[in-house]
């Protein structure tokens, strides 16, 4: 009769008493759909001295958020992968019916990797208790430009999921793509000023063949806007080119202007800005590092992305 043993490294072997064959690697993954069963796994996990680490999504995954999964994977014993589309950072209704909810097609990709995965795809009433509402926080004026005008209520919203996660697992490390950097910024601002003890990692943003930035959002366009949202980040990569060269008014001018010529979008804002504060800047300074932001509609679909200028 064969026997199967899990070794360490996550490696299955399946042994009779002539041959060992070594069967493929994948993860090992659970599922969670409450908290409470989720806590009383992890703090079993504790005793052991495991470490935890935290990747927050909202589902609907793609090579971007696998690699904030290998990143964990590699730094701690068990990774926790929360799929959870948060109402509370939503502004507008419609934009969180059509979120895409991939659950399986999800759990399917993060069994491609190799390591310990814990899935947390708890229900709204779950997480919040039965009353869904933010939190007040205060961002130092974080949340007062790019985003925070564009999306009110969102950051609050956003702070309080990650809050509220962070509690929960209570990793050591928790993983956050720079595609969202205002949102990074913010996060590492309240994980200090809760004393939530998780250190905030942040990670570079992945892209497409075109250099668009990956986004579960992505999935919404067609073919023909997919293609050519890449004009996105085209336009990023010539703002850094022009970036010692030109006026910072002049950059934002030529930015517009390039997409008013493109009918097929609709641009909310390109500012450059400090990269600390997120303040938008009226020239370069000395010793300053400063980051270009951008928001385009392109098919009703709102993409973001950003890029650092001189770093």
């Amino acid at each position: 009769m064969l026997k199967k043993t899990r070794y360490k490294d996550n490696k299955l072997l399946w042994i009779s008493p002539f041959v060992v064959f070594l069967a493929p690697q994948s993860a090992l993954m659970q599922r969670y759909s409450t908290t409470a069963e989720l806590e009383n796994a992890l703090r079993e996990q504790r005793k052991k001295k495991q470490k935890i680490g935290l990747v927050p999504t909202m589902g609907a995954l793609h090579n971007g958020h696998l690699s904030l999964v290998r990143r964990s994977l590699f730094q701690n014993d068990i990774t926790v992968v929360s799929i959870f589309v948060n109402p509370t950072q939503f502004n507008d209704s419609t934009d969180l019916e059509a979120y895409p909810r991939t659950l399986e097609k999800d759990e399917a990709l993060l069994r491609t990797l190799e390591g310990t995965i814990w899935v947390y795809a708890p229900e709204v009433s779950d997480i919040y208790s039965g009353i869904v509402e933010t939190k007040y926080y205060d961002f130092k004026g974080l949340d007062t430009v790019m985003e925070g005008p564009n999306r009110p209520g969102h950051f609050e919203g956003v702070a309080t999921i990650v809050e509220r996660l962070f509690r929960i697992v209570k990793p050591k490390k928790a993983y956050f793509g720079e595609k969202d950097y205002q949102q990074l910024q913010i996060i590492k601002l309240i994980s200090k000023q809760k004393r939530l003890g998780v250190s905030v990692i942040d990670c570079p943003i992945v892209r497409e063949n075109s250099g668009l930035a990956m986004s579960s959002r992505n999935q919404r366009l067609s073919e023909n806007a997919r293609s050519e949202a890449s004009l996105i980040y085209q336009q990023l990569l010539w703002a850094k080119r022009r970036f010692t060269t030109l006026s910072f008014d002049r950059i934002k001018e030529e930015v517009a202007q390039t997409f008013t010529d493109h009918s097929l979008f609709d641009l909310e804002y390109f500012e450059i800005a400090e990269s600390a504060t997120l303040q938008p800047a009226l020239e370069r300074r000395k010793n300053k590092k400063y980051r270009a932001f951008i928001a385009v509609r392109i098919e009703g679909v709102r993409l973001i992305d950003n890029l650092a200028m001189n770093e």
